[in-house]
Formats: structure tokens, sequence, C-alpha cells
């Protein structure tokens, strides 16, 4: 991750100056050279105005003209051509070709009245400009005046101020490859430190939180994994007391099945009554196994995809109607009455199996945790999207610290009584299974001592 970050710092610093660089040079000796063109078009028309007038084009003699045109050679270290109209040379500033004929597409292209463009010759160093001279009434094109002058002071300060910005921008490279090799180890060693934790932790050290101090983005992933540990480390916990209370359940109904068979191997002339009663007892212990093993394959199967579903139209009037009367048994030892409340005809697309598992363990619940005498309600109701399944019972309520966990597996927030009325701590998350199964939800409203009610909401129709 420091390489990316160093590349990215260089990137971001020295390539941005380079180009800017690069545009702020030409555009520099491109003002510069139209800045030099304008000044030798202005020296131009100066002469033109002086050559027009004057016998110079025909004999080539005046000592004023000739300074002039002197100064301005040397004012822009260049070299000034006079040619008059039959092509003749009549004034050179280097006096290599005077009184001979100048024959080139520029001052042809100039005497025939044509504009010349200048001719920048980046390579030579010089710039060259063919003036005409023309006769300010008659507008007759009388000569030309071809000025070459050196560029090379322009491309000298462009060299110069390369060799500057490149000086810069190395100094710059280099402090932006420290600054990001710097920087980039204060971004980095949250991230080193967080990478030893979660390494310290996966050896096995789960007691042992993260605490990183950083820039916000660690602290948040410092505490959401702080947070998924506590999470891991609940679980761990409730597995392994699932693992004693189920190894435990298991075990009793065992040992009570063998005590109570050898009580009666012991006895050799034992009464039938005597038989009947350790027997009865015995299919009691072998239906409470039955139960727990039931339970867990319950939840296995739930852990399987949403594939295995099984969707059909189901009347949910007529499934709630069939689990209050599978349950009344049980509460009727009790005492406890059952109401069931249904508001409006519901059809809809579920897994009639499992939610029907679902919604028992839900009612079961109610009767076995509730007082005796109480009552268990069951309300039915839809809208134009879901129905909702109601459960409120009269019983002994569920504490607030326990009701986020009571969907938890292997959770029980009684323990003792839990274990008396047959309950492996499973049944509501195994609910809460099925319920998400459908794509539904669930809620807990429960106060200690005044009872407990679970909200379902379950779409009408079932989306895969």
């Amino acid at each position: 991750m420091r390489i990316y970050l160093l590349l990215a710092f260089i990137l971001l610093g020295v390539v941005p100056l380079s180009f800017f660089t690069y545009v702020l040079l030409n555009t520099y000796e491109e003002k510069t050279i139209n800045s030099r063109i304008e000044e030798l078009k202005s020296q131009g028309m100066i002469l033109s105005n002086i050559l027009y007038k004057s016998v110079y084009l025909t004999n080539g003699s005046d000592p004023v003209i000739d300074a002039n045109i002197n100064r301005i050679a040397d004012i822009y270290d260049g070299r000034i051509i006079i040619v008059n109209n039959t092509l003749m040379i009549v004034k050179d500033t280097y006096s290599i070709a005077k009184d001979k004929y100048l024959i080139s597409d520029d001052v042809i292209r100039c005497l025939s009245g044509n504009t010349v463009i200048p001719v920048n010759d980046r390579k030579a160093g010089h710039l060259k400009l063919t003036y005409p001279i023309t006769h300010k009434d008659t507008k007759e094109i009388l000569g030309a005046i071809v000025m070459s002058f050196s560029t090379k002071d322009i491309h000298s300060i462009r060299s110069s101020m390369e060799q500057r910005v490149l000086l810069f921008a190395i100094t710059l490279a280099v402090l932006i490859v420290v600054f990001s090799v710097f920087f980039s180890g204060i971004l980095t060693k949250p991230l080193t430190s967080l990478m030893h934790s979660i390494n310290h932790i996966t050896e096995g050290y789960m007691d042992e939180g993260i605490s990183i101090k950083g820039y916000n983005e660690i602290e948040k992933i410092s505490d959401a994994f702080n947070h998924m540990l506590s999470q891991m480390q609940k679980l761990e916990s409730s597995r392994q007391e699932f693992v004693s209370n189920v190894s435990h359940e298991l075990k009793t109904p065992i040992t009570s099945i063998k005590v109570l068979a050898d009580s009666l191997l012991a006895q050799e002339d034992a009464p039938v009554e005597l038989y009947r009663e350790f027997l009865v007892d015995i299919v009691d212990e072998i239906d409470r196994e039955n139960k727990i093993i039931n339970d867990l394959l319950s939840l296995v199967k739930l852990d399987k995809k949403a594939g295995d579903m099984h969707i059909a139209q189901v009347n949910i009037n007529e499934l709630l109607e069939l689990i209050l009367k599978r349950l009344r048994p049980i509460a009727q030892k009790r005492n406890i009455e059952m109401i069931f409340e249904s508001f409006r005809p519901v059809i809809a697309e579920v897994d009639e199996v499992k939610l029907s598992l679902a919604i028992s363990n839900l009612i079961e619940n109610a009767i076995k945790y509730n007082v005796e005498d109480g009552w268990v309600r069951v309300s039915l109701n839809a809208d134009h999207k879901y129905f909702f399944i109601k459960v409120a019972d009269s019983g002994i309520g569920i504490p607030e610290s326990e009701q986020d966990f009571i969907f938890e597996r292997f959770y029980r927030v009684d323990k003792a009584r839990s274990r008396e009325s047959g309950g492996t701590g499973l049944g509501l998350a195994i609910t809460k299974s099925v319920i998400q199964m459908h794509h539904g939800a669930i809620k807990v409203y429960s106060k200690e001592g005044e009872g407990t009610t679970f909200n379902v909401r379950i779409p009408l129709n079932y989306v895969s």
C-alpha cells in the first residue's frame, strides 16, 4: 500500500507540474515571438514610410536612412535587406549582397501584393519577415524590406527556464518522495496495527479487543471489529453453554431410562402396576429425548438455502386454527384460555410446514411461560401487501435486558424453568429463521410479570 501511495503522490505532484511547465514555456515562447514580430512590423512600417518618399530605392545612398536601417539591425541583432521592385538589392546591412538580385518566393509574393506570413525557423534560431514598401498615395509597391533576426536570446531564456523548472521538479519530486514515505507510514501504521491485532485474535486470543488510534475511518473499523468480536464471544459462550445443556439434556433421559430399567430388572416379582408405571416414565423420557433431537434437526434444516422452500397458496386462518386445536390440550392442563381473533380471510404464499413450526413455537412458548388460569390471544390481520400474526400472553414476561438475545440460538432466559418445561433454547431461533426465509420480520414487546407479545409480519406474495 505504501508503494501505491508513493506513486499516487508522485503522479499528483510531478506530472501536473511537468504539464503546466510545458504549457507555460510554450506560451512564453509563442508570446515573445509574436511580440517580436509585431515590433518588426512596426519598424518595417517606419522604414517603408521613409523609403517611399526618397530616391533611396534607385541609388541606395542616403546617410540618414542608412543610419536608421543599421540602428534597427543592431537593436535586434539581425540583418536587413532593401529590395526594389526590380528585385535588386539596394541595401544590405551585412554589405554582402548589395547590387545583386534577390529572387525568393517571399519577396515575389510581397511585390505582388500578397500578405507574407512571418517565418520562425526554430532550429536555425532566426525569424524572417518580408515587409512591402508601399507608396502612401498611389498604393504602388515600390520594393520590399527583408528582415532576418536572431531568436537565440528567446530560446536561451527558455532553456534557462527549463533548467530551473527541471531543478525545481527534481527538488519537488524528492520532497514528495520524502513526504509520501512519511505520510504513507502514518496512513498505513493503523492498518498494520489492525492486521497484527486480527492475526493475534485469529491465533485464539479472542478476549483481547482492538484499540487503534488513527484517522476517523480506522477508528470506525476498529469499533466495528470490536463489536463483531463481542458478538462472536457471546455466540461462542452461547454455543459452549448449548453444548453443555444439550449434553446434559440428552444424558438425563438416558440416565433415567437406565435407572428405571435397572430397578425393574432388580425386582424379580415386580407387580404389573409397577411395570406399567415405570414404562410410562420410560416413554416420557424417550419423548423428551426425541423432542431435543427434533429441534436440533429442525435447526440444521433451516440452515440450508431458501431453495428448499416449498411455497404454496395457504389459507392462514385454517392453518392457525389447526395449530391452536393441536395445542389446546396442553393449555387445558394449566387452565389457560386460548383465544383466536381473525379480522379477515387471508390467503398467502408460504411454506406451510415451516410456518406451522414457527407459529407453533410462539404459541407453545406462550403456554409454557404463562401463569395458571392465564390466557393466550392469537390474532390475524392483513393489508394489501402483508399479513400480520400477533401472539400475546399473560405470562411471566421477559426482562428488558434479555429481549435483545432471545432470538439467538442456544439462548434461554430462565435456564432452570426451560429445562423443567423441556425447552432447548432453539424454539425462537427456529421461528426467526423461518420468518426471515419468508422475507418477514418479528418483534417482541414484553414487560416482566405482565406478559409478552410477539408481532409477526410476512409478505402475502413470496419473492424468491
